[in-house]
């Protein structure tokens, strides 16, 4: 009888040398440093230095095959990082099992006890029989820990090696009057269990560690890297426990940048390697930190997707391209890539600017229809690059770090988002976001270096009401001095004083001709439903009764019209004015904030039904008074806006 699943042993569990694992894991990040390394050179000394000084075919082609080694050496740091932080984890998770086992085995000798290959455990005689006076024989229990069944207690047999049915799998067990039974009895169980658990740390990592190949030959190209990807999610998955333990994953910010803080080089160097989804999305780790595991990341995350064929992967796939483009491009204000992942509809938080050491500090939350896809990355991420130029030129004596936090599922106006709730006409995917936001928030108070900067919340459109239901939970937005909304369709908030900041630090921006922030209260709404409904119904028959089906479907329409009109105006006369969809207009004088002059754009008539006066306000070339008042509030001037009245 066996207690283990065969190949493993409790005499290989106690002769296992834990620190040969970690010293091969050291190997292995000896590869991975040297290759990284390695990618650096090429990348720098010889094709940088190649292709800023020589212009010609041959250059460009040597170029282009330093390149493809760039790639090779990128491919081998990862996938060393990987074996590294496996074996890592191997070791770490198997020091517990391998430890209780130990302590078993070392209270077995000092009772005396014979433990057999199998795992069963031999006691002597022990106590007399009350009966005839005669010693109780010993026996031999097997441990139970599941392994041979549900529901079995454990066995054991007398001296005469007779199976005492009574404790048969599945059947009750007796207890021995031999004292030595119960100790011995425990001690196996506790070696069963070491050799469980050992066994399923064991299946886990191997099957991680036996993805970890390279396909024959040289070429590094989308399927290489998506393979890349589909190995680091076998290691996280395999390492979660590693992972739960390790790393302060359910702490704070603060808490966690006290953690990064005391880790040393080596540990460093494993978990960037290891696990980059999991370090470059984590708030409290330092900016740089996390630009350098999400660069990683995005890597992977391009592989896994450019070998799907789906129109989400596809969008997504575009927005992530244009996304590395950027970074590898540059500029004069560098970018960070604080945040990215395909969970939902995508996740991407970028800043110009490094915040942990900027003096000014402004993290905007986009709204209706953002998602991670090329208008993500050429449109939105565009409006945080001009309010980072808009603040240098405002105070040049200050630094800035202009955010945009796409960390929550924005609403998609689709059939199936109504159908679901989950559309800009709910609340639940700003419940949603508003404590990812004030986490994120925590963080950047966390790590920033050198005194705490000034900090503003943006929140534009549905993302007005994101930031609004943050700014209303307990405490507050963490950190924040200042909030600006813009094309906002209320914050949830009835008036300034929810949000946590104080009257004079929520600023407002309301275009005249921006619909979305003239949205109607429920009521309003309510009624323009059933007026069109019910002059939809009386203009088709009237229609129909005077010029027949062309007449029904002119009468319709008209009816429609007149009766939603005639709804609205009924209802607005029962309702306050200032009440819109989700509270009180925050443009309103009843709100208590501060408006700010903006320009008014073109109505939705002269824009061809297009919305451009809702998209407007951090465009300097198309609300240039917008984009001012935007930077001064961000840079702490806003006793230079220029101020609006109230509606």
């Amino acid at each position: 009888m066996t207690t283990a699943p065969a190949g493993l042993t409790w005499q290989r569990l106690r002769d296992l040398e834990l620190p040969e694992l970690t010293g091969a894991a050291d190997g292995w990040r000896a590869v991975s440093v040297f290759a990284d390394a390695a990618r650096e050179r090429v990348d720098g000394d010889m094709s940088g230095r190649l292709a800023r000084t020589q212009d010609s075919e041959s250059a460009r082609a040597a170029v282009k095959r330093l390149k493809r080694l760039s790639e090779n050496y990128h491919y081998i740091h990862t996938e060393a990082g990987l074996v590294r932080g496996a074996l890592d984890g191997l070791a770490s998770e198997l020091a517990s099992p391998k430890r209780r086992l130990r302590e078993a085995l070392d209270d077995a000798a000092a009772l005396g006890y014979t433990v057999n290959d199998n795992g069963s455990i031999d006691y002597p005689a022990g106590g007399k029989n009350e009966l005839t006076g005669d010693p109780i024989p010993g026996g031999s229990v097997v441990g139970s820990n599941g392994l041979l069944g549900a529901g079995n207690p454990g066995l054991y047999r007398d001296a005469d090696g007779m199976l005492d049915p009574a404790r048969g799998p599945g059947g009750p067990a007796l207890k021995s009057p031999n004292p030595h039974c119960a100790r011995a009895q425990d001690i196996a169980d506790r070696i069963a269990h070491a050799l469980r658990e050992a066994h399923e740390i064991d299946a886990r990592y191997s099957s991680a560690l036996n993805k970890l190949k390279a396909a024959p030959g040289l070429a590094v190209d989308s399927r290489t890297w998506a393979d890349a990807a589909s190995d680091v999610d076998a290691v996280s998955q395999a390492a979660h426990t590693y992972l739960e333990k390790h790393l302060p994953l359910d702490k704070s910010p603060a808490e966690r940048k006290e953690w990064w803080d005391h880790l040393g080089k080596e540990q460093r160097e494993e978990y960037l390697s290891a696990f980059p989804g999991v370090i470059g999305n984590l708030d409290g780790i330092p900016a740089l930190v996390r630009d350098e595991a999400n660069r990683e990341n995005l890597h992977l995350l391009i592989g896994q997707l450019d070998v799907k064929h789906d129109d989400a992967s596809r969008e997504m796939l575009g927005g992530l391209k244009l996304i590395q483009e950027k970074l590898e491009k540059g500029g004069k204000l560098p970018m960070y890539l604080l945040g990215i992942g395909d969970e939902g509809n995508g996740r991407a938080i970028i800043a110009y600017g490094n915040p942990d050491t900027a003096d000014n500090v402004s993290a905007y939350v986009p709204g209706l229809g953002t998602k991670l896809d090329a208008d993500f990355a050429d449109g939105t991420v565009e409006r945080a690059l001009q309010t980072a130029r808009g603040a240098q030129n405002a105070d040049p004596s200050s630094s800035i770090s202009s955010i945009v936090w796409l960390g929550y599922d924005a609403p998609q106006v689709t059939p199936s988002d109504l159908a679901s709730g989950n559309s800009v006409m709910f609340t639940n995917d700003a419940k949603a976001g508003a404590p990812d936001y004030n986490a994120f928030m925590e963080g950047i108070s966390a790590t920033h270096e050198g005194g705490a900067p000034h900090v503003t919340a943006i929140g534009h459109s549905y993302g007005s009401l994101t930031v609004g239901l943050a700014a209303q939970a307990k405490g507050g937005i963490p950190g924040v001095d200042d909030i600006i909304l813009v094309g906002s369709p209320g914050t949830g908030a009835d008036n300034v004083q929810d949000l946590n900041v104080g009257k004079g630090h929520v600023f407002v921006g309301a275009a005249e001709n921006d619909i979305v922030t003239k949205l109607p209260n429920h009521a309003e709404a309510s009624g323009m439903t059933s007026g069109a409904v019910g002059g939809g119904s009386a203009g088709f028959v009237l229609g129909a009764g005077m010029a027949g089906p062309p007449g029904a479907l002119i009468g319709g329409g008209a009816g429609v019209l007149v009766g939603g009109i005639g709804g609205y105006m009924a209802q607005d006369a029962q309702t306050d004015p200032n009440e819109h969809w989700f509270g009180t207009d925050p443009a309103s004088r009843d709100f208590g904030a501060t408006r700010f002059v903006v320009g008014d754009g073109k109505n939705i008539i002269e824009d061809h039904l297009e919305m451009s006066a809702h998209s407007n306000y951090f465009n300097p070339r198309k609300d240039q008074v917008s984009a001012d008042n935007i930077a001064n509030i961000v840079t702490g001037n806003s006793d230079r806006i220029t101020l609006a009245t109230p509606r």
